[in-house]
């Protein structure tokens, strides 16, 4: 190895986007090692198998060595555990954050020191911008270019190791841009559809895969009138109880449902679509709402507690200052105000926001900066 060339770890996952990330790396005179991650498998099926011949074909045409890692045993303590766990307890976990964070970053980052790996690098949408702020250096996340495929809201819990190790080829890239890379270069997953679902569990239906360890449990379905006095008195604590509202059907678990939830509910007869607006984890109940419009599902401010909080740049919070959030993947930017009151950070957004639930993670951002996130208690 020439001491004068960097050497890359790059993340491929079979598709598109991270083989044309090692193809433009490899173009730019860095020395590229591919890594396939092998992980979880459900019923003894192999989902990954394809995808990782589809990694090492293309490893193959940019002549770049390619290894298979097993990280089953870590993906399984560190995220099917903590799905199963977060679900049962009646939150909303976003497993692919904790992912980044723990699995694929920081194992790439070890793979790095062994294989003297001077970076790594993966196929997300992000950008990352070297500041020098009288004379130090730091490194900032900022949102991809393309909009739509933007993916720095995965990316929040990052640490400055690791973005300072990391590099983004496809920031600057629209998805477009990345497919006509692949075709020019006759990449054989140039038009191979972006896989869907969470990260690495593969195409199994979520409900069967909370099944398997989360029992169904019969429960009550109680529907709350969005114009009850008592609805609108209790709403800020969220108190719901049997008496305010009528009983309208059955459920299978209320560890099943999330808030904004509509499918799955089997209850016809009415004007307009049921949601869920609440559970209770310990009674097993499901409240929920006619229409889109019902306030119980909407939320003004959010509380993240101080163990919660995720800072990458860190600001100064005299009072409050404006950002802009997201509270899911591919959400557009939503104006908030955040401030600190008793060491907890308080968001609250100028027009309430739909379906937010616990165990998900909020992303604020200055001039589509990543600065920080924060875990929905």
């Amino acid at each position: 190895m020439n001491m004068n060339v960097k050497r890359v770890i790059v993340g491929m996952s079979g598709g598109v986007d991270s083989s044309v990330a090692a193809l433009l790396l490899k173009k730019q005179g860095y020395d590229v090692i591919g890594i396939f991650m092998k992980y979880y498998n459900f019923d003894n099926k192999c989902p990954w198998r394809e995808d990782s011949i589809d990694a090492m074909l293309v490893s193959q045409s940019l002549k770049i060595p390619f290894y298979i890692i097993d990280i089953t045993k870590n993906y399984k303590n560190l995220i099917i555990d903590y799905l199963y766990k977060e679900y049962k307890k009646g939150y909303t976990p976003n497993p692919d954050i904790i992912c980044n964070s723990k699995i694929k970053f920081k194992f790439f980052l070890e793979k790095s020191i062994f294989l003297k790996s001077d970076f790594i690098a993966t196929g997300h949408y992000v950008r990352k911008k070297e500041i020098n702020e009288n004379g130090k250096i730091s490194y900032q996340i900022r949102s991809g270019i393309d909009s739509n495929k933007d993916q720095s809201y995965f990316l929040c819990k990052l640490n400055k190791v690791q973005i300072k190790k990391s590099i983004f080829p496809l920031g600057g890239l629209n998805k477009k841009e990345v497919r006509e890379i692949a075709n020019k270069y006759n990449l054989i997953n140039a038009k191979k559809k972006d896989s869907q679902g969470i990260c690495f569990i593969g195409k199994i239906k979520f409900l069967n895969f909370l099944k398997k360890k989360l029992a169904e449990k019969k429960g009550i379905i109680i529907e709350i009138n969005k114009n009850s006095h008592i609805f609108k008195y209790k709403q800020k604590k969220r108190e719901y109880k049997k008496e305010y509202g009528k009983i309208i059907g059955h459920h299978i678990g209320a560890h099943y449902f999330t808030k904004g939830q509509r499918k799955g509910l089997k209850i016809g007869g009415y004007k307009y679509p049921l949601f869920v607006i609440e559970k209770d984890i310990t009674k097993n109940i499901l409240y929920v709402g006619m229409g889109k419009n019902h306030p119980g599902l909407y939320t003004k401010v959010i509380c993240i507690k101080k163990n919660n909080i995720h800072w990458i740049n860190k600001k100064k919070i005299k009072k409050k200052i404006e950002v802009e959030c997201r509270i899911r993947y591919r959400q557009n930017f939503k104006k908030a105000t955040l401030y600190k009151k008793n060491h907890d950070l308080y968001v609250e957004f100028e027009i309430p926001q739909l379906a937010v639930n616990g165990g998900q993670f909020i992303v604020w951002y200055i001039n589509n900066e990543v600065i920080g996130s924060g875990l929905i208690s």
